[in-house]
């Protein structure tokens, strides 16, 4: 599981449409569309349902929304820390 993807499925969660998701990505549909498909299978569970007008989030889907969210959030705050120690240093 990669930080990119897990930015793929929040974005897909926000806009709650796999096209805007993807514009707003600056990807195509079927690459996001294919990334949150192999990220379902390598978890082993549906993530979102998908219909013609969007998409909801499953039970798991708002579990792991949270725990993407987090796991982002760390990762952006650790890239900031060092980015200012980098300051400090020079």
């Amino acid at each position: 599981m990669e930080l990119r993807t897990l930015r793929y499925f929040l974005a897909a969660a926000s806009e709650e449409n796999i096209t805007r998701a993807a514009d707003i990505l600056h990807v195509t549909q079927p690459t996001l569309s294919r990334q949150l498909m192999d990220l379902e299978r390598e978890l082993g569970t549906t993530l979102m349902y998908r219909g013609k007008k969007g998409m909801t989030l499953t039970e798991d889907g708002l579990f792991f929304r949270q725990r993407a969210e987090e796991i982002v959030e760390l990762a952006e705050k650790t890239e900031q820390e060092f980015q200012h120690q980098e300051g400090e240093l020079a």
